[in-house]
Formats: structure tokens, sequence, C-alpha cells
């Protein structure tokens, strides 16, 4: 994550990991304020083992997109609600890269669907995680269709 702040929507993505039992870890680079850091945690990344980056940042939110630049590795962005234009800045900067340098974005604020996506990502070669997901479908479908009949019957 760029900064600190970004910690309580970022948490989301940690906890959605911890919950399909994947390893990860959580840090700051910030694109801007420690430049060198960021190129050096992008080029070690794979080396370190890390398959999958959810980059959260807020404001002019370059992070994701310098990250992608510098890896080969699949870099989700999310973008983080800050003091203006209610994230709608942190979105268009993360959603426009140019050709040759992806990030995939997920909605302001949504870092439990950056932490879904990397599970579907890491699930094409672990069936362990592939089978997880097919439950955890399973059960938000259910709670829906039980939630449809109680509120039929009322």
């Amino acid at each position: 994550m760029g900064s600190e702040s970004d910690l309580p929507v970022m948490q989301a993505a940690v906890d959605t990991l911890a919950e399909f039992q994947v390893p990860s870890e959580c840090t700051i680079v910030s694109a801007h304020r420690t430049p060198l850091r960021m190129v050096q945690y992008a080029q070690r990344a794979a080396d370190r083992g890390i398959q999958v980056i959810i980059a959260g940042a807020g404001g002019a939110a370059h992070l994701p997109g310098m990250v992608a630049a510098l890896t080969v590795l699949p870099v989700i962005g999310v973008p983080v609600r800050g003091s203006s234009l209610d994230g709608l800045d942190s979105l268009l900067s993360i959603v426009q890269m140019p050709r040759g340098v992806p990030v995939a974005t997920v909605a302001i604020n949504n870092a439990q669907n950056a932490g879904l996506l990397a599970v579907r990502i890491l699930a094409l070669t672990d069936r362990r995680l592939s089978d997880q997901l097919v439950a955890y479908a399973d059960a938000r479908r259910t709670t829906v269709e039980e939630q449809a009949a109680e509120m039929e019957t009322r």
C-alpha cells in the first residue's frame, strides 16, 4: 500500500487471503516517497516467491501502475478513497494504464475483491484453492437463497 492510512481498506485483502490460507505480506511502498524501495520490491517479488501483487493507493495512485511496469507478475490495483474526488482520482489513475502495462483494477475501496481475484489467479494452478472457491461461491448462493425464501414468506 502507498501509506499507512490505506491499511483500514487494504486489511480486507489480507483477511480474504487468510480466509483461503494464502500466505501474504503487507507493507508500505510509496511510489512517491520511497521510489527506490518500490523498484526493489517490484523487481525482487518473483524471486521471493510472490505470485500476485495487490497494490492499493489513493490520490495520484501511481503505485499499482509503477509496480506493474517493473514486474511481469499480475498486479491488482485497489483505488483507495481519499479526501478529494471521493476516490475517482485514484480509480482513473489505476485503470487508465498505457498498453503493455496491465493492472487489474477493482472498485474503490474494494480490497476484498482484490483478495478474491488474487485467489482466483492462484487457483488456476492450485486445486485446493479452486475447490475452496467453489465452496465459497456455494455458501454465498445458499445464503442469498435462504434470505430470499425468508423475505418471500413475510
